[in-house]
């Protein structure tokens, strides 16, 4: 099963893209949905509503005036965290049980619309932002919803900004165009990207990696960033640290488009344990074996005081089955030389710019002594 996280501003163009993300085959699981699900007549959720906003927020029938809530709920930030803490657990357990009945081969999209306020983007293997800048969204939200343009602007500005999107966006789907533009490049993602994605988990399968280097990519370490924080929620307190390492972390370095990433747990044992959770975030492990260190280096390690035991330099290898991110995530146990030879590097070639570490073991290890390099 592959979950998207899906998400976008009020007016951004969401619902388009869930709607072809349906029609090619997707499960949606559609946050505003489910959100007027959990406050309908008769529910706990609109019980809850009422006690805490009064029956002022309620139609002659009983059911919710939604625009009598919103000019509530959204005057103030308590207001508005009041009703986010009635609603959103709701909205979770209902999703949690949509989710369950799914097939396990699914793609589910989930359609969240405050999924970067929750703070729940590392909880998805992939995340997709729909974006339209603030006055388009406010002629749309005017001449399809009815919005006055000051009550459009109060909405989008209690959203999170483009900058918090996009800082979590693995996909970033402009909607400055029309309807069909959009939809087109929802199809393309779908077939190029999400469906590829959803097979290799399926298999078992790391997406194809590139190996011919290529020239720096500044926006490398945002992209770790994002892998990090993912591998961080699917790992919790098991992992000691989570790294950016490799070529890819050193700046201005030509390398190949994959990004390397370490945890570091305590112990194989534990990253055995994480196996499944990784592959749920699209982490499927690879193989395990001893780490590619230089033929020769097992006969110096000694000499650096650091142990000449293969059992030392094991690790667990997980890759994407993202095609459109490789990655590399090497679980490997905190303080052997493995671990350690990871986070030196990536210093040691800062220290050293346009310097390959191949074949370079000792002078790495040499170069660390001499500053007093620690991990």
């Amino acid at each position: 099963m592959l979950r998207i996280g899906l998400t976008g501003g009020i007016g951004a163009g969401k619902s388009t893209v869930s709607a072809a993300f349906s029609e090619l085959g997707g499960i949606v699981v559609d946050g505003d949905v489910i959100a007027r699900e959990v406050v309908e007549p008769g529910t706990e959720g609109l019980a809850k509503l009422v006690e805490a906003f009064g029956d002022g927020i309620l139609l002659p029938d009983g059911a919710l005036n939604r625009p009598a809530l919103a000019a509530v709920a959204f005057s103030d930030d308590e207001k508005r965290a009041t009703l986010n803490g009635i609603v959103h657990p709701l909205v979770a357990r209902r999703r949690a049980e949509l989710i369950d009945a799914a097939p396990a081969d699914a793609v589910i999209v989930e359609d969240i619309p405050l999924l970067v306020e929750s703070h729940m983007a590392p909880l998805f293997p992939l995340v997709v932002i729909v974006h339209a800048d603030e006055d388009v969204r406010v002629a749309r939200l005017i001449s399809y919803r009815g919005f006055s343009e000051a009550d459009a602007r109060a909405r989008i500005a209690a959203q999170a900004t483009v900058e918090q999107r996009r800082v979590v966006a693995d996909v970033w789907l402009d909607n400055s165009g029309d309807a069909e533009a959009l939809r087109d490049s929802a199809r393309q993602l779908w077939y190029d990207r999400i469906l590829p994605f959803a097979q290799n988990m399926e298999i078992g399968a790391a997406a194809a990696a590139p190996a011919q280097p290529v020239p720096y990519d500044p926006s490398w370490p945002e992209q770790a960033g994002r892998i990090i924080a993912r591998l961080q929620a699917a790992c919790g307190h098991r992992a000691v640290r989570i790294d950016h390492v490799g070529p890819t972390a050193v700046p201005g370095t030509e390398a190949a488009d994959v990004i390397d990433v370490q945890v570091t747990v305590e112990s194989l044992d534990v990253a055995d344990e994480l196996a499944d959770a990784l592959t749920a975030v699209g982490y499927v492990r690879l193989a395990d074996g001893i780490d590619g260190v230089e033929p020769d280096a097992r006969s110096t390690v000694a000499e650096f005081d650091h142990s000449d035991d293969p059992n030392l330099w094991r690790s667990r290898l997980h890759g994407s089955a993202d095609p459109g991110r490789p990655t590399n995530v090497h679980l490997r146990v905190e303080g052997w030389p493995d671990q350690q030879y990871a986070l030196l590097c990536v210093d040691w070639r800062r220290a050293h710019p346009g310097t390959l570490e191949a074949g370079a073991y000792r002078r790495v290890w040499e170069w660390a002594d001499a500053t007093g390099w620690r991990p």
